[in-house]
């Protein structure tokens, strides 16, 4: 099945304006494809570029070179009220919008097609309350925004750019100001409304645990290397996460998809029920050991369920232990030669 590209770029480079007509170049050669039904994650560290990415994208500012292709035309056809039709953005400033009602807020959304003294009509009303019901925020529609926990004033937000009714959504840091609960929750909405609306939906963030598990596509960006594109599974396998976050005391594993301040050091063996090898696996982690399959010069460890955990030292006899904090204790003893 072919799928819609709604965003596509050729030769790009992006940057922006310096003094006496000089620019300041970021990135050049970009050749992007953004698509119908997906969530694309934007991952970089701080000035790597992605928020000038999004900006041009959006069409809030130019870019240095290249094309910019929108729904297959280029970007120097669409009129500003023609982009406000079809690109839809959340900034990741906190919304200073205290003194409107959710449902003033969201009906924002229409101001495209109505305009800033335009009259909403039944179908604009209908449109708002479907995009306040389409992310959950309908009961609060009544409150002041002001009243709101940042993960309802999110949610509030991508209804007002859902009423704008755009194929294309581009988040700058979307999960910023949430907790933990609410970024799993506005990425699950997120790719949600990809899946169902066919939106094109591209967001920034550091989150790169989310990034992983809820993106459908990834786009990793870094100064001065050219930026990588792919599946998360494809871009773990092969090796590029590890060559974009790899830092001095930083290494990323590509086993847990985490990345981790110790270094392993040695290999440890670890088998059994899935659950506990992985948990057993991060712990090892942790403590300098680099979880691999079982091999007779191994320290191995077989994991039958969270309260037995066998541990079988080179050279040494078995030892059974009844959780993971108990397995480290005598993973310690072994490495002291007590």
């Amino acid at each position: 099945m072919n799928r819609k590209i709604t965003i596509e770029t050729t030769d790009l480079s992006i940057g922006y304006p310096l003094k006496r007509g000089k620019n300041k170049l970021i990135h050049a050669g970009l050749n992007l494809s953004l698509y119908a039904g997906e969530v694309t994650c934007l991952l970089g560290l701080n000035g790597a570029g992605k928020s000038t990415l999004l900006r041009t994208l959006g069409g809030f500012q130019p870019a240095l070179k290249g094309t910019i292709y929108l729904q297959g035309k280029s970007f120097d056809g669409y009129s500003r009220s023609e982009l406000a039709l079809t690109i839809g953005v959340v900034l990741t400033e906190k919304t200073n919008a205290g003194g409107i009602t959710v449902y003033e807020l969201v009906s924002l959304g229409r101001h495209p097609y109505t305009g800033f003294f335009g009259q909403l009509k039944k179908r604009d009303r209908e449109i708002i309350e479907s995009s306040m019901e389409g992310v959950g925020i309908s009961h609060k529609a009544g409150q002041f925004v002001a009243e709101l926990s940042d993960g309802e004033r999110q949610k509030a937000m991508i209804a007002k750019t859902l009423a704008q009714e755009c194929p294309v959504i581009l988040l700058d840091e979307p999960t910023a100001f949430l907790d933990v609960t609410s970024r799993i929750e506005t990425m699950a909405l997120l790719r949600r409304l990809a899946r169902e609306e066919q939106k094109s939906i591209l967001l920034s963030t550091h989150d790169m645990d989310a990034a992983i598990q809820m993106g459908d596509r990834l786009w990793l960006l870094e100064k001065n290397r050219k930026l990588a594109v792919g599946t998360p599974e494809d871009l773990i396998m092969d090796g590029c996460f590890g060559s974009f976050f790899n830092k001095e005391g930083i290494v990323f594993d590509s086993s847990t998809g985490r990345l981790s301040a110790v270094a392993p050091a040695r290999p440890v063996g670890i088998e059994g029920d899935f659950q506990t090898a992985y948990w057993v696996g991060n712990a090892m982690l942790k403590n300098g050991y680099l979880p691999s399959p079982v091999n007779a010069s191994y320290l191995n460890i077989s994991c039958v369920s969270p309260k037995k955990i066998i541990l079988q030292p080179v050279g040494g006899l078995e030892l059974t232990v009844c959780s993971v904090a108990e397995l480290i204790e005598k993973v310690q003893q072994i490495q002291s030669g007590k």
